[in-house]
Parts: C-alpha cells; sequence; structure tokens
C-alpha cells in the first residue's frame, strides 16, 4: 500500500483542513470518524497505476477502437467483464453473466453510392456524404442552385429563394446564421429548424450543405462523420421518404459546384452575406445514388455489483457508469478512443477497485455499469435505464463519466458536475470538493448542451438524479476551453484521440477519488437523493416513464 499522505494527493487537501479544524478545538463526532477514515481509505487505494494501465490496454490497437458490434467492442467488453471478476464483483447482466446484450442494426454505405456533378464525379468520404436515412437506397438528380442561407423571413427582410421554382431542384445552401445576425438570436428564434423544414418541404430533390467557415460542424467534419457506418436501434425505421437526400460536400469540392455558374464560391459566399442577395443558378445537373447494407446484431454492457453491508439499504444502489465504446476501424483506421472515453472508464473501473478492497463496506449497494452505444445516441445507458438490471425504483444516483480529456491538462483545480443544479448531488459535490480546493462551476459551455448528451441523462429520464463530473485545471476557464475547442478540431472523435506524452495522470485520480468520496456519501446517507423543487424535473419519480420537460 502506498503511503497515504502522498504528495499532491487530494486527500492529503484535506487531512490539513481536518487538522487545522483539531487544532482549533474542535473534535469530530463519533459519528463522522469513520465516515472519514473511509474516505480516507477510498483516496488512498485509488490509483493513477490502475488507471493508466486500464486506458492504456483499452485504447491499445488490438481493441480496434472498441466500435459497436465490431469485434474490439466486444473483446472490450469482455475483458472489463474479466477486470470485474478479479475485482471479486458479482455479475448483474443476462443469465448469471456480467454482460448484457443489447441488439442494434448497422447500415453501411456501399461503394455503389455515388455524386456527380456535371461531368465529374465526387469521391464518398474524402468530397461528401449523405445525411444517414436509415430507411433504404435513395436517389435523386436536378439542376443545382445555391440559394444563400435559404432564408424566407419578413422580418429579416430576406428571401433567398426569391423568382426560383424549388421543385425538383438540388439546392445548395449555407448553415445559417449569415455574418450579420448573431448566432445567440439565431439560435433563439429557431430560424436553422424553420429554414431546414422549409426546404424539406420545398419539393427540393435533394439539398447540398456547402461551408462558409463559421459552422459549428464544418463540412469536412460532417463529411467525416456522415460517411462512417451508423449504428442504431433494431427498430429504427429512418426518415420518411418524402424527406429529399441531405448531402454535406467538403470546401474544396464545393468549387467544383460552381465551376459553371458564372461566379466563383468565394464570391458567391460574399453575396450571401449582403442584402438582396438573390438565388443563382449553377448550370449543372447533380445525380446522386445513395445505396447502403444493414446488418443486424449485438453488443454488450457490462455490469457488476458490490453488495452493500446494511441489511436494508443494500437494496439501493449507487450506480456508476462510463461509456467504453468509440468509433471502432473504419476503412483502416483505428479510432482509439483514449481520452473518450477510455479515460472515463478507467477512472470508474479505479473506483470499483478501491471500494471491493475496502475494510468498511458501504451500506448501498455498488453498481458500476460500462455502456456501449454511447457515440450512437446514448444507446447502451438507454436500453440499461429501460430494461435495468437493478430495481429502478432503487437507484439512488448515477455518478457519470464522459469526457474530453481536460482532465490530463493539469491538476484537477476546477470541476463541472453537469446536473448539479437540478437534485441535491448538487451540494454533495460542493461539499465533497470544497475541502479538497476544488472549485465547481457551472457549466462553462452551456450552448453544447452536455447535460443532455452523455449517459447520465438516461437516468434523468427515468427520475434518477444523476451528474456528470469533468475536471479540469485552475485558473481562467477560457484557457482550458480553448484547449478543449483545438484538441475537438484535431482529435475529437478521430484517430488521433491516443494517450499523449504530456498527461498529467494526477488529474484523472483526482476525478476518481471525488467520484469515490461522492459515492460513499450517497451510499450513507439515510435518504436517496431527491430531485429540487425548482428544478424541471422537480416532479419527476424514479420510474420515470413519461417524456421529460422541455427546458424554457
Amino acid at each position: 500500500m502506498k503511503s497515504f499522505f502522498r504528495t499532491g494527493s487530494v486527500w492529503e487537501r484535506f487531512a490539513v483542513l481536518l487538522l487545522l479544524v483539531a487544532v482549533a478545538g474542535q473534535s469530530l463526532s463519533q459519528q463522522a470518524a469513520p465516515a472519514a477514515d473511509a474516505e480516507k481509505e477510498i483516496v488512498d487505494r485509488i490509483t493513477v497505476a490502475t488507471i493508466k494501465d486500464i486506458t492504456a490496454a483499452l485504447s491499445a490497437a488490438d481493441m480496434q477502437g472498441r466500435g459497436t458490434m465490431q469485434p474490439g467492442g466486444e473483446k472490450a467488453a469482455n475483458w472489463i467483464a474479466d477486470r470485474f471478476q478479479k475485482l471479486g464483483l458479482k455479475p448483474l447482466g443476462d443469465k448469471g453473466s456480467y454482460l448484457q446484450k443489447v441488439n442494434f442494426k448497422e447500415v453501411v454505405t456501399t461503394g455503389e453510392t455515388s455524386l456527380s456533378v456535371g461531368d465529374q464525379t465526387l469521391g464518398h468520404g474524402t468530397e461528401f456524404a449523405v445525411m444517414p436515412m436509415n430507411n433504404g437506397n435513395r436517389s435523386a438528380s436536378g439542376e443545382m442552385a445555391f440559394i444563400g442561407y435559404g432564408i424566407q423571413s419578413k422580418d429579416l427582410k430576406r428571401d433567398d429563394v426569391e423568382g426560383l421554382s424549388l421543385p425538383g431542384k438540388v439546392l445548395v445552401v449555407l448553415e445559417g446564421p449569415p455574418a450579420n445576425i448573431a448566432k445567440e438570436d439565431w439560435k433563439r428564434a429557431k430560424a436553422g429548424q424553420a429554414v431546414f423544414r422549409a426546404l424539406v418541404f420545398s419539393g427540393a430533390a435533394a439539398i447540398v450543405y456547402v461551408g462558409h467557415g463559421r459552422e459549428e460542424h464544418t463540412p469536412d467534419e460532417m463529411v467525416s462523420y456522415m460517411s462512417r457506418r451508423q449504428i442504431v436501434k433494431p427498430d429504427e425505421t429512418g426518415y420518411p421518404s418524402e424527406v429529399p437526400p441531405v448531402i454535406y460536400v467538403s470546401s474544396k469540392a464545393a468549387e467544383k459546384l460552381f465551376a459553371k455558374s458564372g461566379t466563383t464560391l468565394k464570391d458567391a459566399l460574399q453575396a450571401a452575406d449582403q442584402p438582396g442577395f438573390k438565388p443563382v443558378k449553377l448550370n449543372q445537373k447533380a445525380k446522386l445514388t445513395a445505396k447502403y447494407k444493414t446488418t443486424s446484431g449485438t453488443s454488450s454492457n457490462v455490469v457488476a455489483f458490490l453488495e452493500g453491508s446494511d441489511p436494508v439499504l443494500k437494496q439501493e444502489a449507487v450506480v456508476f457508469s462510463a461509456h467504453y465504446d468509440a468509433y471502432g476501424m473504419e476503412n483502416g483506421k483505428i479510432y482509439h478512443g483514449a481520452a473518450d472515453n477510455a479515460l472515463g472508464t478507467a477512472e470508474m473501473i479505479a473506483v470499483a477497485e478501491a471500494f471491493s478492497q475496502m475494510t468498511q463496506k458501504p451500506k448501498r449497494s455498488m453498481v458500476f455499469l460500462a455502456v456501449t452505444g454511447e457515440e450512437y445516441g446514448l444507446f447502451g445507458s438507454k436500453y440499461w435505464a429501460k430494461e435495468p438490471t437493478w430495481d429502478i425504483k432503487k437507484v439512488a444516483a448515477n455518478l457519470n463519466l464522459d469526457g474530453i480529456g481536460s482532465e490530463v491538462y493539469g491538476p484537477v483545480k476546477t470541476m463541472v458536475g453537469y446536473g448539479a443544479e437540478h437534485s441535491t448531488l448538487g451540494k454533495m459535490l460542493a461539499d465533497v470538493a470544497a475541502p479538497l480546493g476544488i472549485n465547481v462551476i457551472a457549466d462553462p459551455m452551456p450552448d453544447e448542451k452536455v447535460f443532455e448528451r452523455s449517459d447520465h441523462y438516461s437516468f434523468v429520464q427515468r427520475g434518477v438524479p444523476a451528474l456528470m463530473l469533468l475536471g479540469a485545471p485552475g485558473g481562467e476557464k477560457e484557457v482550458w476551453i480553448k484547449r478543449i475547442k483545438d484538441w475537438e478540431k484535431t482529435d475529437y472523435h478521430q484517430p488521433g484521440d491516443v494517450i499523449q506524452p504530456n498527461w498529467v495522470w494526477d488529474g484523472p485520480e483526482t476525478v476518481a477519488e471525488v467520484m469515490g468520496i461522492l459515492g460513499w456519501r450517497i451510499s450513507e446517507t439515510p435518504v436517496m437523493p431527491s430531485w429540487l423543487p425548482a428544478s424541471r424535473f422537480g416532479k419527476l419519480e424514479r420510474g420515470n416513464s413519461k417524456e421529460l420537460p422541455t427546458e424554457k
């Protein structure tokens, strides 16, 4: 066992505070002393070595990116199950196993998919991709017209399609807002949805997006995502056949669309941001053929538990979760998913290891859930929450880890608890973090709606209070947010998400320690965490099956 007062540990900072309290003449109550000892033991048993080893193993080349419905994903699931077994955790999957099978459908674009523009053919996956419709092959053809941002609004004094007959056309469009409209105003007015809806029901043969450089996700990124295999639910029916194909064209290939228009792409983009824009006929015909291969299959959640010590409270559980899947293998490339989310899975398993070794067992049971299919729509966690292997009405809380590696930027001094404002878990997190010198802040990037984009939200939908923990360094948040943004442009969901030599491993250790202490406190509290009355989830009960209230 390593030294209890190890340099830089979370507990060391906490111990200093306890010492100051004692010096001031205050004593810990008899009830608090065992709790302090237990939390001390949790911290001491969570190790950098465990987190590093698991992260390296899960993101190694032989795991082939842990793809859902791919051999690498099943290999990773069995590896985690074996780890749970060696820790002495009890299986909580199907038929006495650690694995819970989840049915999926894989949709792969075949080599017959093509897009021609005039006499030129664009390359699928490099120059264009089609938004997956998930309901069979599609074809479309028609004369192309550039319609700027596609806006038809009296309030904005714009009609980007004025004088153009839309039925049968292939409409080339930009993602809004225009340069003279603030993004916040555009989003608040839900103008993007209005434009897209109007184009979908316009009778257009197809909708083609090209880039202007200010998009949240560039067409080049969208080409990368949309050309990959898609994983959907087995009963997925896709969009109605009336919805025209939606195509993304890369920034370089977009110039080919304007080759016979009498204007350049650059000039067309400038014109689209000027008052009085009028649609431009591109004088070329586009022809799309989109063909898909669909395969049914399964992937696995991995779930285990440590039985609680209290004869009554052990019927309730704290669920720790992290998704282990990444994007697998695509065209010979491995999407290693080291930061997202081998690291989070490793931190969760480090917590499981700590609890499995404790001399004082928690009162409530501890469930450890490694889920599949997160990258395609939270499918694994949604399935477990719908078909739980523990009574969902007796799940006290969910603590989730899913990140982009911000905890490796340096010692963790800042933490976000996504969902903290909605339940009593928020105060519990603040109480854990404060003595450790960690500043808990509100969501620093609310526009990205992270709260609804990871596996904890599957528990929220069933009425279970939940938090997702994100660790970051101290100092100005703008500094590490910029680093996140830069990383998203280069490595996020790309083959470059690998372990880097400059990772600071004390950060992941701190995140795991906070998760462990928080889980312990939830276990020991007589009453399960609850929703705050002021929250939009305030009236939810565990086991909720109704549609959630939307954010105002």
